[in-house]
């Protein structure tokens, strides 16, 4: 298990241990099938505590992430939508908002979809915001806008016909760079990092 996805079962935990203790009913199943690995399983508890007990911050969070695990992005995106409506503070609400987008996006099936620049508009303006709120020392958040930037950059880089959308498509791969370069600020010995940096200045290399 990663470091951030263990920490955010912790945080779950904790969080809601309260909670728990008011009320042990299908918030409490899904937390377990959560600890468990189960998400199905979560999922299908959540949703009848979310029924039971509509916008709980806790079971909202505990929803959002069960839905990202098991690759339901856009009930993921509604349910942390929902999430930050009731507790806009939480940063990490923003980062798997973020990161569900990014994958919708970056999916073949919405490679005509027309929603597909919106989406990762949508995840860079998520993860910034969760930057925001968390500091500019948190990597991992960093380093998923910067792959967001790369990502939105590749997207575009197929449809340059003009200097202006060639410059766009420029300034989005240099966005990359950048937060990739804060990572190594927080991280030096990223070695993975230091790759996909050379990498996005190949792709600007390679424009036309």
């Amino acid at each position: 298990m990663n470091y951030f996805k263990q920490t955010v079962l912790l945080l779950f935990v904790f969080s809601a241990t309260t909670t728990f203790a008011q009320n042990s009913g299908y918030d409490k199943l899904g937390m377990q099938a959560m600890m468990k690995g189960d998400y199905k399983g979560a999922v299908n508890q959540l949703e009848k505590a979310d029924t039971k007990n509509p916008n709980n911050a806790n079971v909202l969070k505990m929803l959002g992430y069960s839905y990202f695990q098991c690759g339901d992005f856009e009930n993921s995106i509604d349910t942390y939508s929902r999430l930050i409506t009731v507790k806009p503070s939480d940063y990490s609400a923003y980062y798997y908002r973020g990161k569900a987008r990014q994958n919708v996006a970056n999916d073949p099936k919405e490679s005509l979809n027309n929603m597909r620049e919106s989406f990762y508009q949508a995840a860079i303006k998520d993860f910034t915001k969760a930057i925001e709120i968390n500091g500019e020392e948190d990597a991992q958040l960093l380093q998923n806008r910067a792959l967001a930037y790369k990502d939105y950059a590749i997207y575009k880089s197929y449809k340059i016909k003009t200097k202006a959308e060639k410059a766009a498509c420029v300034a989005l791969f240099n966005n990359s760079v950048a937060d990739f370069q804060k990572v190594l600020l927080v991280q030096p010995q990223r070695k993975d990092i230091l790759s996909l940096i050379d990498y996005v200045k190949a792709q600007v290399a390679s424009l036309k």
